[in-house]
């Protein structure tokens, strides 16, 4: 069917179909989809530290893994165990977070989004089922590398298209897909965690594979429910097979040029501030070369914003690296002749994410209707302090651990509710503020570099997550809480002397939206 003969079935369902919750079919096809999608992800981001911790990079492990001696003798030199862990963690997650802006010019330029998503998808299955054998470690991780990038910014973008652009339900449809990535992310842990850490980790691996074989599925049942795909899709199936291999061919081609390249930009910790700083500026030159002068001062504004909120991240992103590995070794995770395996603290994290973002979320409405509500940069600084205290709890958690007596959940438990209370305080706000500032015509450009903030902010994880062998945790927290107040002092700091010029621009409304 050409894209022209599916306008009018799609016209039709924007209109007329209220099969799933009041909204058309295809919502729930899309959520489901996504869902295993997320429910893969994070079953992978879950137990890959641990996996290679307690087993892969332990002697008599790692010497089966291809490629590796040869990776660490130039991209790793020197690291093992738990630092050399850190490292490839943060690797992997940063560039997951990166490639979706190369899949998304894939899909818009050479194959439409439909083929893009199903070779992802199936690229990652193959990824998960890599992870069953040691040998092709690296392989499975480029594999699901490769897959994200061609996945990820390939679906919501058709939750949106199954709305007219004047139908009110879309919002709601953003929220409902959120809620299917939020169950998928709190069950991730419990299933496929439980099954890596008290079955096999290979089995935890292939659970992750199989739901995302069945997201697969789901997707293609459904495709008679779902948007007609892009003008470019319309070509001969040979052509588009042959564009979806040279381009996932071309993401992992990139990866490697950028593991090269960064070994050297990031070298060590002054080598790497002033390349970021390079980084920065090069992208500020290459965004305002034909805005005028108050759209440069925005896009300088974002500019210098990215660095600063990776920084404050960083003691979020660190819960699935380091902060696992101490919670496996040293919580008291027992529970009468139960003993919890440290995966589900994954699972509390999330639910409790999830939580404070619908409470945050009230408790700002319902204070807006008796005070002013804080603007965007005020409720980010608010959040730094959240996140602040919420790293001072595992600094209590370490210094209060005496001889080799385990740590119980109060700590642990302060620390998750306080820092998702700082999250909900800055990750949806600072996406509001992005798209507030942003010059009109960089819109869509700028949202996709705000993404940048979560691949520098998972780079430095896996630098600083490496730390935690060699220093003394209460040392190691100290770090995070740092971070956490580098980020309070560079947002007052921004609302001090940027807050009155960043008063607004032609895109307001979806800041009013989003916030």
């Amino acid at each position: 069917m050409t894209v022209a003969d599916a306008t009018p079935d799609i016209e039709h369902i924007r209109q007329e179909d209220r099969a799933f919750l009041g909204h058309p079919k295809g919502l729930g096809f899309l959520g489901f989809t996504e869902a295993c999608e997320r429910f893969s992800y994070y079953s992978m981001q879950t137990l890959l530290t641990l996996y290679m911790v307690n087993y892969l990079l332990l002697a008599g492990h790692i010497e089966k893994v291809t490629g590796l001696a040869w990776l660490r003798s130039w991209h790793y030199p020197g690291l093992e165990g738990q630092p050399l862990a850190s490292a490839i963690f943060g690797d992997y997650t940063s560039l997951v977070y990166l490639m979706p802006i190369l899949g998304g010019i894939i899909a818009d330029k050479l194959t439409g989004r439909k083929i893009a998503l199903i070779a992802g998808g199936l690229v990652m299955a193959l990824g998960h089922f890599l992870m069953a054998f040691e040998g092709a470690f690296l392989f499975a991780l480029l594999a699901l590398i490769v897959g994200v990038g061609l996945f990820k910014g390939n679906i919501a973008t058709q939750v949106g298209e199954l709305y007219a652009e004047n139908d009110l339900r879309r919002a709601m449809a953003f929220q409902i897909f959120y809620i299917f990535i939020n169950v998928s992310v709190i069950a991730a842990p419990l299933i496929s965690g439980t099954l890596g850490q008290r079955v096999g980790w290979h089995y935890g691996f292939g659970c992750a594979g199989v739901v995302m074989v069945l997201g697969l599925i789901i997707y293609l049942s459904g495709q008679r429910w779902l948007p007609a795909d892009l003008a470019v899709a319309d070509r001969d199936r040979k052509e588009i097979i042959g564009r979806i291999i040279a381009g996932a061919l071309g993401i992992a081609a990139l990866v490697l040029i950028w593991l090269m390249v960064s070994g050297f930009l990031f070298a060590n910790w002054m080598v790497g501030t002033i390349s970021a700083l390079v980084l920065v500026g090069g992208l500020y030159f290459f965004l305002t070369r034909n805005l005028d002068r108050e759209d440069k001062f925005r896009v300088l504004a974002l500019c210098i914003l990215i660095p600063v909120m990776a920084i404050s991240l960083l003691t979020n992103q660190e819960i699935f690296n380091a902060y696992l590995v101490w919670g496996d070794q040293h919580f008291n995770l027992q529970f009468l002749s139960f003993t919890m395996p440290s995966s589900w603290l994954i699972t509390l994290d999330a639910a409790l994410s999830f939580s404070m973002l619908v409470a945050v979320a009230l408790f700002w409405k319902w204070w807006s209707f008796k005070r002013r509500e804080p603007d965007e940069i005020s409720k980010m600084i608010i959040g730094s302090l959240f996140t602040i205290a919420g790293g001072g709890c595992l600094f209590m958690a370490a210094l209060t651990q005496s001889g080799g007596d385990k740590i119980g959940l109060f700590w642990p438990f302060m620390f998750h509710l306080l820092n998702s209370i700082g999250f909900a305080h800055i990750l949806p706000v600072s996406l509001a503020l992005f798209t507030k500032i942003a010059p009109k015509q960089i819109t869509a450009t700028v949202i996709g570099l705000y993404y940048l903030a979560f691949f520098a902010a998972n780079k430095m994880v896996g630098y600083v997550g490496g730390l935690y062998s060699s220093l003394p945790t209460t040392t190691f927290w100290l770090i995070h809480i740092a971070s956490a107040g580098v980020g309070l002092v560079a947002f007052a700091v921004f609302k001090a002397v940027l807050g009155k010029r960043m008063g607004g621009t032609g895109v307001r409304e979806q800041a009013e939206a989003l916030g």
